[in-house]
């Protein structure tokens, strides 16, 4: 068997494994972090965390509604519909 960088190459024909790509070790996430802060700065970090927490929180919300309205039984989105006043 001879390795290589991201290849292994078996004695038997096409038997080549392609392994990870992008499998990261610590100092390569060290490197991200590192890179991230310097392209954001220290103060920017924080407020791209909150928006991304809303932006995940309000998705987590829409599947919510979609599965909701999923299981809900045909009747029951027929009452509802009959109920609401409309508004024009």
């Amino acid at each position: 068997m001879i390795t290589f960088a991201h290849y292994t190459y078996h004695k038997r024909p096409n038997a080549m494994k392609l392994y990870p790509l992008f499998a990261l070790g610590t100092p390569e996430i060290i490197l991200i972090v590192l890179v991230i802060l310097l392209l954001f700065g220290a103060k920017r970090i924080p407020e791209l965390m909150k928006s991304m927490g809303k932006g995940v929180k309000n998705f987590k919300e829409g599947m919510r509604e979609v599965e909701k309205e999923i299981n809900t039984p045909e009747e029951t989105k027929k009452q509802t519909k009959e109920n609401e006043p409309e508004s024009k």
